[in-house]
């Protein structure tokens, strides 16, 4: 039977190629994968048969994805794939933070009318907007996956020193970060040296609100603070008092409220960060191939609620189960199937906080009895054989 995938959102049509064997639509019903970009999830009613969901971006905050992993829904992102746009954006965040570039350009709309006398109304009135330069200043990075670590190369590039912290840093982006960047053990030190923030941590209960007035009053005087990654990680209310202040000279944020539009240096940015055709096209493919992989091999990369699992198929049967990581299930499950005389050719199991995922190789195919047993175990989420 043909698998079914689901559009919620307009997607590159680079993905069409990579689901060429299935039925992709954006009006199937009871698909067997979502793709899905920034539609609202938490009121889908996922069917039975929904095996995963991959989000072409890298946050997945519109997506029930701790529910979904009590269903056995596998949910995918795309860390990295939009990476570039969002540093391309960044950057251009700093030289709007050092130089006035914004309220300039306002400022020369209202000279439209006036003639010849632009070019001296221009000269008189520009003394009204200048800024400072990036060069040489300290930019704080909170947060180097991949984004965070293309944005400390690049500034370190055009000539600013970089302070990073990281708790959680990878060791394929420790490789990849500049030598000329100096990793701290604390957002403090960071907030202490730095004249230039940017944030590239996801949301969550740690995060929420890290940036709010005790924090603030530990940066410099007039510092500018660039937030990316999600709104809710800065209190609006709080940086609002310390650009009235000028504590914060500015604050630029890709994702705008109510609040905060209109006040004076406060740059609102209508989530841009990756409004690129190629980030679109990025995203999309790479979270195809994760879906297609998953529903046709059962490998795991890049989920936000189960771990990465993967094992090239070589064998005639491969048995895929989802379970809570709990003591002795795993040799429950294995009990189940030596019991049958089955032979395991290879295996890999590994877990993600409290969940986990097994992919097992079998050298004959399971009866519908094995597969049974194997789900009717306390802990086991979902069994798939494929």
């Amino acid at each position: 039977m043909t698998k079914k995938i689901l559009k919620l959102n307009a997607i590159s049509p680079l993905a069409d190629e990579i689901f060429k064997d299935y039925e992709y639509s954006d009006d199937c019903t009871a698909p067997d994968g979502i793709m899905v970009r920034s539609a609202q999830m938490a009121d889908y009613a996922a069917a039975d048969n929904l095996l995963a969901v991959a989000r072409a971006g890298a946050g997945t905050n519109n997506i029930p994805s701790a529910d979904y992993a009590e269903k056995g829904i596998v949910v995918f992102n795309t860390p990295g794939a939009n990476a570039n746009a969002v540093k391309e954006l960044v950057i251009c965040e700093l030289f709007l933070g050092g130089r006035k570039i914004t309220e300039a350009i306002d400022w020369v709309k209202t000279l439209k009318g006036e003639g010849a006398n632009v070019p001296k109304l221009v000269e008189k009135g520009k003394g009204k907007f200048v800024g400072s330069e990036i060069y040489g200043k300290t930019l704080g990075v909170i947060g180097l996956g991949a984004i965070g670590v293309m944005v400390a190369n690049s500034a370190s590039s055009l000539g600013m020193s970089v302070v990073g912290v990281d708790p959680y840093l990878s060791t394929p982006n420790a490789v990849a970060l500049t030598s000329k960047a100096k990793l701290v053990s604390s957002r403090d030190e960071v907030y202490k040296n730095a004249d230039f923030i940017t944030l590239h941590v996801p949301l969550n209960a740690e995060t929420k609100g890290m940036i709010n007035s005790e924090t603030i009053s530990k940066m410099k005087d007039g510092v500018v603070i660039i937030n990316n990654s999600r709104g809710e990680l800065v209190d609006s209310d709080d940086v609002i008092a310390a650009l009235e202040s000028g504590k914060v000279a500015r604050y630029i944020t890709d994702f705008p409220d109510d609040k905060l539009i209109g006040v004076k240096n406060a740059v609102c940015v209508p989530h841009l960060g990756a409004s690129t055709p190629e980030a679109e096209d990025y995203c999309a493919v790479m979270a195809a191939r994760q879906l297609t992989d998953y529903i046709e091999n059962g490998n795991i990369k890049n989920s936000v609620n189960f771990p990465a699992v993967s094992l090239p198929k070589e064998s005639v049967a491969r048995v895929c189960v989802l379970h809570k990581n709990i003591k002795e299930i795993l040799s429950k499950i294995l009990n189940v199937i030596s019991s049958q005389g089955i032979n395991v050719a290879n295996m890999q199991d590994a877990s993600k906080g409290e969940n986990a995922y097994l992919i097992c190789d079998l050298d004959e195919i399971p009866t519908l009895e094995v597969l049974k047993n194997i789900a009717d175990i306390s802990g086991v989420i979902r069994v798939r054989l494929i």
